[in-house]
């Protein structure tokens, strides 16, 4: 699988599965959620409220994934994740880790070939720019999916990009 990192706006990458990074309520948001779900349209929020009366009356776990349409949105599917909240007593990272492979997972049910992710839990979640980077690329490195052929880690803004540009070349 390729790994490419992207600085720009996830709700505009043409591939076929969007990573979200919901709340646990999966009903809209700030920040990507909320971007998400207002470019996706009406569409996007009905399917989550069906999940919601279904499988997820008590809202999406934390580090599991789930899909629905993408709507308006340029790909086929969004896949929901909800990241965990920083905290800097507690290691969470394992949760983290897991919305990359569960999602990727997801994507990979579906036959996605592309997928893009945010940097889940970076925004307002507190997680640490270069740490939240570092988890993501440890999970989509280690991961052999089936279909998925591209995984874009989608940056928000020059200084992102540069910090993940940073943390990916220590990597390798």
């Amino acid at each position: 699988m390729e790994i490419m990192l992207v600085e720009g706006d996830i709700t505009a990458q043409p591939v076929d599965a969007i990573v979200n990074a919901a709340n646990s309520s999966l009903l809209g948001g700030g920040g990507v959620d909320g971007a998400i779900h207002r470019r996706g349209g009406p569409a996007i929020l009905e399917a989550c409220r069906t999940l919601r009366a279904s499988r997820y009356g008590k809202g999406l776990p934390t580090g599991q994934a789930v899909a629905t349409t993408a709507g308006d949105l340029p790909a086929r599917w969004v896949i929901h994740t909800v990241g965990p909240v920083f905290a800097a007593r507690e290691d969470r990272s394992a949760l983290l880790r897991a919305c990359y492979a569960n999602s990727l997972a997801v994507a990979d049910e579906l036959g996605a070939l592309t997928v893009a992710f945010p940097l889940i839990s970076a925004g307002v979640y507190g997680w640490p720019v270069d740490d939240a980077v570092h988890q993501a690329l440890t999970v989509l490195h280690g991961a052999d999916p089936v279909h998925v052929a591209e995984a874009r880690l989608v940056l928000l803004g020059a200084d992102t990009y540069a910090t993940a540009v940073r943390v990916a070349a220590g990597l390798s």
